[in-house]
């Protein structure tokens, strides 16, 4: 339970700070499950990186790119020495950034029903603003 109140307070902090660029949004449980499951070192890093996409203009490509091939998917990616994590995302009016699963990459290529599941929480999303 502590690691959901670290979250909370993460992402409630972040609301008040004054350089943001772009504000991170969770969607139902999605990333919340992925970001509870892992240990303290790995949520520190996440919320580093997290910070990163918030304020700066440029973000490098290291830990923030478009899925090739994809509708319109984003990943941040977070590196803890051999250990790759992936948070998949999209963009949304204002400069919201929407984060879905995440997942510990195992090999070379992403796998594709990562990027399908995220399309799919995508589609989720966008449908539940309409009604």
């Amino acid at each position: 339970m502590e690691h959901v109140n670290y979250l909370i307070n993460f992402v409630a902090q972040k609301k008040n700070m004054m350089d943001k660029i772009r504000t991170i949004k969770l969607f139902k449980n999605y990333y919340k499950d992925f970001y509870v499951a892992q240990t303290k070192t790995v949520r520190d890093k996440i919320n580093t990186v997290l910070r990163l996409v918030e304020t700066q203009r440029i973000i490098p490509k290291k830990f923030f790119r478009i899925i090739e091939g994809s509708d319109g998917i984003y990943e941040i990616k977070v590196e803890i020495e051999s250990n790759i994590y992936r948070i998949f995302c999209c963009m949304d009016k204002g400069a919201i950034i929407v984060l879905f699963h995440g997942f510990q990459k195992k090999t070379q290529k992403t796998p594709m029903k990562e990027i399908k599941r995220a399309e799919a929480i995508k589609k989720e999303y966008f449908k539940s603003k309409e009604a």
